[in-house]
Parts: C-alpha cells; sequence; structure tokens
C-alpha cells in the first residue's frame, strides 16, 4: 500500500545524485543514435499507435493506473503500455544515457524531473497539454514541472502530509476538541496524559534505510506554518541553513511533544523507541486506542483500516468512527492552511502525436476522475470531483487541495540535495532523538551540503 511511496522517495533522492553522475560523465550533446534525443525540438516523430510509460508504481497500484486509462485508450485507438520498476529512479539514469527510453515517465518528484531534463533528451510539454495543465492546475503545482522556467512535466496523483489522527469518542469522553493552533495542539496532548496518566502522542521513525524521514515531514511542517512560505523556500533551495533561528524555532516547537518523555511513545516505550517503532505500526496503536494522536500522512489510513480497534472489529476513519484525522494547525490561528504534501509527474522523451493525446488526457480532469475513483489516491486536479475519492479522508484531502486559500508546499526533504536530504537529515532526526543537543544536530545536518 502506501509504504511502497516512501520507499519510492528514497531511490529518487538517491538516483538524483546517480542520474547527476552521468550527466557529468556525457562528452556533451546528444546521442546521434538515440532517437529521442531532440531534447525538445520542433521536429514530431511519426506516430505507431503504442505509447510506452514508464515509472515506480507498480501492484495493485499499477493495475488500477493501467485500468484508469483503458477506455480511453480503447476509444483513441492509441495502446498504452505501463512499464512499473520498484527500480524506476536507479534504472532511469542507465536508460537515458543508453537511448533506451520511454515515451513518457513518471516522476516521483520535481528534483529527478529536474536532473533527467539536465541531460538533454527531455521534451517540452505539447501545447494541448499546456492547455489542460493551465485549465486544471494551481500555479504552484504548475511551476514544480518546470525547468529554468520551461513546462516539462504535467503533474498526475498528489498526497497531503501533516495528519494528525485521533478518537473522535475518545475526545468527547475526555471533553477535548480539535485544537486550533499549534500551541493548543501541544497543550492538547498536555491535557489528554493528564486525563489519562499515559502518553498522549505515539511515533514511529523506523524505515530501513530511510529511518528518520517521519521526523522530517514534522519539520517541515513547523517551518511552513511557524515561518511561512518565504521561509520554508529559501530553506528547501538551501539559502537558509539548518542553523538559522527558524528552523532551530522548528525543531524546538516539535521537540516540546517528541522529546517529551510525559508525551510519547504511546504504546510504545519511552521516547528512544521512536526510532525503533516502524512508521506504520502506529496505525494499530491509533486504531486500538492506546495511542490518542499520532503526526502522519493521508496513507496511514491504510494501515488503520487493517487494524483492529478497542473491541477487535476492524477499525473504521470517518468522522464518527474509531480514528479520524485534522491537519495539523497553524501558529496564528489567522493564518490560512498551509500543508506540505508529494506527488508524481509525467514528462516526455518523445514528441509523436499520440505520445501528445496521452500527456493532454492525463492532466485532465477526465482522468482524474477516473483514476481517483477506482480509490486509494487523490489528485490536486482543480477538475477532480472530490465524490469521486474512495473514503471521508480522501474527500477531505482532495477538497482541501483544491481551496485557493490553501497554501501547499512540495515535500522539502524530497527537494534537497541527496546529501542532505536523505542523508544529514534523516540521521539527524534520528540522533535528535537519541538524545543529541539540537544545536549539534542542525549543525550535522548543515554539513551534508558540504559532502
Amino acid at each position: 500500500m502506501k509504504p511502497v511511496k516512501r520507499g519510492r522517495k528514497l531511490l529518487s533522492i538517491l538516483s538524483v545524485a546517480s542520474i547527476g553522475l552521468l550527466v557529468a560523465g556525457c562528452s556533451g550533446g546528444a546521442d546521434p543514435n538515440d532517437p529521442n534525443a531532440s531534447g525538445g525540438g520542433t521536429e514530431v516523430s511519426q506516430s505507431d499507435g503504442v505509447v510506452d510509460i514508464y515509472g515506480p508504481i507498480t501492484g495493485t497500484e499499477a493495475e488500477l493506473l493501467e485500468k484508469s486509462w483503458a477506455d480511453w485508450s480503447e476509444e483513441n485507438g492509441i495502446n498504452i503500455r505501463y512499464t512499473g520498476d520498484k527500480n524506476f529512479e536507479s534504472q532511469l539514469g542507465i536508460k537515458v544515457q543508453g537511448g533506451d527510453t520511454p515515451d513518457l515517465a513518471v516522476f516521483p518528484q520535481p528534483g529527478l524531473l529536474q536532473a533527467t531534463v539536465d541531460m538533454g533528451k527531455m521534451q517540452k510539454l505539447p501545447a494541448d497539454a499546456q492547455s489542460e495543465l493551465e485549465k486544471n492546475w494551481s500555479q504552484d503545482w504548475q511551476e514544480y514541472g518546470k525547468v529554468d522556467g520551461i513546462q516539462y512535466g504535467a503533474p498526475l496523483m498528489a498526497s497531503v502530509k501533516g495528519y494528525i489522527w485521533y478518537s473522535p469518542k475518545q475526545f468527547e469522553e475526555w471533553g477535548v476538541a480539535v485544537p486550533k493552533t499549534w500551541d493548543e495542539m501541544t497543550e492538547l496532548g498536555t491535557e489528554i496524559s493528564k486525563k489519562t496518566n499515559e502518553p498522549a502522542w505515539c511515533a514511529g521513525f523506523a524505515s530501513g534505510e530511510a529511518s528518520g524521514w517521519p521526523g522530517t515531514d514534522w519539520i517541515e511542517d513547523a517551518v511552513l506554518r511557524q515561518s511561512g512560505t518565504d521561509a520554508y523556500d529559501k530553506w528547501v533551495s538551501g539559502e537558509l541553513e539548518f542553523t538559522s533561528p527558524e528552523i532551530t524555532s522548528a525543531f524546538d516547537s516539535v521537540g516540546k511533544i517528541l522529546l517529551d518523555p510525559k508525551q510519547v511513545n504511546a504504546g510504545y516505550g519511552d521516547v528512544k523507541s521512536i526510532n525503533a517503532t516502524a512508521f506504520g505500526d502506529i496505525g494499530t496503536a491509533v486504531a486500538n486506542g492506546s495511542c490518542a494522536l499520532t503526526h502522519q500522512a493521508s496513507f496511514l489510513e491504510g494501515f488503520i483500516i487493517d487494524s483492529k480497534n478497542a473491541d477487535g472489529a476492524k477499525a473504521t476513519v470517518a468522522p464518527d468512527g474509531d480514528v479520524w484525522a485534522f491537519v495539523a494547525p497553524q501558529f496564528n490561528e489567522d493564518e490560512p492552511v498551509s500543508v506540505v504534501g508529494g506527488g508524481e509527474f509525467v514528462a516526455a522523451f518523445s514528441n509523436d502525436d499520440d505520445t501528445a493525446k496521452v500527456q493532454q488526457y492525463l492532466a485532465s480532469a477526465d482522468w482524474a476522475n477516473s483514476r481517483v475513483g477506482l480509490g486509494g489516491v487523490i489528485s490536486a486536479n482543480a477538475g477532480l470531483d472530490p465524490k469521486n475519492a474512495s473514503s471521508d479522508l480522501l474527500r477531505s484531502a482532495v477538497e482541501l487541495l483544491q481551496d485557493p486559500n490553501t497554501t501547499f508546499r512540495f515535500d522539502g526533504s524530497d527537494l534537497m540535495p541527496k546529501s542532505v536530504g536523505s542523508d544529514s537529515f534523516w540521521k539527524g532526526i534520528v540522533d535528535w532523538i537519541d538524545g543529541k543537543p539540537t544545536k549539534e544536530v542542525l549543525e550535522n545536518i548543515q554539513s551534508g551540503y558540504d559532502s
């Protein structure tokens, strides 16, 4: 289910560095034997009725992806062949270097798209797809698919992070309400702990070589909500250092919860047990009521509904169910909602008419409604009907993304250089939970830029 997305994240960031090495190793110019080497040229290749798509989506999700365009494919006489690869990010660079490129590729993050565009073999977004993009996607989402001001990619699906999961029934029993500010959220945990004599929060940061990433989501939420978009953007780009007051303050705010032994780790142990707890396991604790609060992305719903509630029945996620969720609040109640999330982007190596038609379709509201209606995913496409989402939680996520007042920013560690985002930042979070002083942790994370 959803943990696959985090696996994709790790491979994606690693591959940015790999592709960068491949770029450095190119002697200059495109491979003359590569028919896709025009790099955005105007000459249109001849269509053959087949469009090959290569991406990181596998398993059941890949089957649903193929089902989502099946009717359109038949109606338009274009055979869409999808190949999913768990090693997509590492293999993509090899394919590009060897001239074995697909017609279209599904990129799980903007950084990988940019690194691939830098290899000079990608096509600019066709005019009809560009029109569809401008009709259905916000300016922010359009920008994530650009490289040096040129539109190469169009968004596909999306995810929303920063949900706080809780039990509506327990909230009613305890006489507490959903907080309106970040400070109220912190105070809520303290209040619940006093009523139960148990920690209110649970967290799990264990994820193999990617351990620590759930903590980066916490920090990204805090930076965006506390210091605003300008600081967040400068931080992600490397202009604002980890040792700056803004990032230090975010760690301090999150630390009031995650480093407080009276607040964590409900159902699992002490603060250090966070690093030993698998990120998906916390769904079980929230479902059975042993954990009152946890911070995790929308995909946690899958882990919860696969768990049992306190009565031993299958847990439900709904406003009146066993578990529900609210978005982590702003530091200032009067500020518009800010969220961090992720998503995929489709870009082309080929420029024939059939490929262009598929690009246009995948950027359309028709495709978004088709795929979301099959269940398990959402999209930020403005033409998506939230009613097509497969659960109450996913419907709320779609509405959040479509709200013009919502401020959206892409996952920061996904956009940072590999030496920081998936290296020093993730490792720093683990050290921080293990008790290393914040100042030292931030200095160590920042040193990743020197690697």
